[in-house]
């Protein structure tokens, strides 16, 4: 009989957070394919009543190695998984960029999340802070950090790895060389980095939004920061509290009317503009009496299940929605639809062309 299954891990530097995310959807659905990807790039499917520590080592004992095969699914060692869904629990790197949604596509695999343009939109912080202010919404400029020269504006300034998430990589300099030498020495910013300026005072504020059944917008948290924190939330603010972002400190502060209807117009609009599928978390700096949108985690740590308590949405409805939304509204129809063969016909001889 099918099942769905969860997809979590995978070759990131969120690859721990991820299985904390995906074993608490295992755990939550009950009867399900639990599918660890390694950070070795390797699928495996693993016993669902696994805890946590038992991945501390790598791949667990008597773990099935796994086939993603385009057109087939995921293919063990003498049959294909009788599956109908996947939950796709990976935070960062190919979980949450796009790579294993196109891969999915392929695949045939119907599976929660964003789809591969909004996965790779909401990974950029660069691409997705233009496409904000290209509609108009507030937002803290941001620019490519360049070795070369000095972003447009004063400092202090934070930089941030362009692709990635869970604060990894993240720091608080004072002034351009001090950003710039931080371009070339972490290895969080090989791929790039974006600089904006920093708000000492600015407090975060982060709202889930799910599309599935209709557009739903949760409790507004304001993230709290452990005691001996730096400048900003960090890794262990966020998910060393024994059960990840569940057990991340938060409060949910009674704000101002206009504020809460300001934060649900613009995360209105940036799922609109990032085509929200799944459940995603929109987060918010307030600074100096402004609300600026600040990025959007396309697949938030644990689901974001810990907001949904205005309205209160049980986990496992959650999950069930997600994976109804999964089969009913799949992430792409490949079509080839005006390939009708004109233009081949029409295209004389290769030699013709390269003569």
């Amino acid at each position: 009989m099918a099942k769905p299954a969860v997809l979590f891990g995978g070759p990131s530097p969120e690859h721990d957070v991820s299985i904390v995310s995906g074993l608490q959807a295992v755990h939550a659905l009950g009867d399900v394919i639990a599918v660890y990807w390694s950070k070795t790039g390797d699928f495996w499917d693993v016993d669902p009543t696994l805890e946590a520590r038992d991945f501390a080592d790598g791949v667990p004992r008597k773990s099935g190695q796994l086939r993603l095969v385009t057109g087939e699914g995921m293919v063990g060692k003498r049959r294909r998984l009788d599956l109908w869904a996947v939950v796709n629990c990976c935070h960062g790197g190919p979980g949450e960029d796009g790579t294993i949604q196109a891969a999915m596509d392929l695949a045939g695999l119907a599976y929660t999340g964003p789809s591969v343009a909004g996965a790779a939109l909401g990974m950029d912080k660069l691409a997705f802070g233009h496409v904000v202010r290209g509609a108009g919404l507030p937002s803290l400029g941001r620019v490519l950090l360049s070795d070369r020269e000095a972003p447009p504006f004063e400092g202090p300034y934070i930089v941030k790895p362009r692709f990635g998430g869970s604060s990894i990589g993240i720091e608080v300099v004072a002034d351009a060389g001090t950003a710039q030498a931080l371009l070339r020495s972490s290895p969080q910013l090989r791929a790039g980095a974006v600089v904006e300026p920093f708000r000492p005072a600015a407090e975060d504020l982060n709202v889930a939004v799910r599309s599935w059944p209709d557009l739903q917008l949760s409790a507004i948290e304001k993230p709290l920061r452990r005691e001996g924190s730096g400048d900003i939330l960090a890794y262990r603010d966020k998910y060393l509290g024994g059960e990840g972002m569940v057990s991340a400190p938060r409060e949910f502060p009674d704000l101002p009317p206009d504020v809460v209807e300001a934060i649900g117009r613009m995360a209105t609009e940036v799922a609109r503009l990032t085509g929200l599928r799944g459940m995603a978390r929109i987060d918010f700096l307030g600074a100096e009496g402004n609300l600026y949108v600040n990025e959007i985690n396309t697949i938030p740590g644990s689901l974001a299940r810990y907001l949904w308590i205005e309205p209160e949405i049980s986990f496992s409805r959650l999950l069930a929605d997600l994976l109804d939304e999964a089969v009913r509204r799949p992430a792409f129809h490949y079509s080839a639809g005006g390939a009708d063969g004109s233009a081949l016909r029409s295209a004389g001889t290769m030699a013709e062309k390269l003569g």
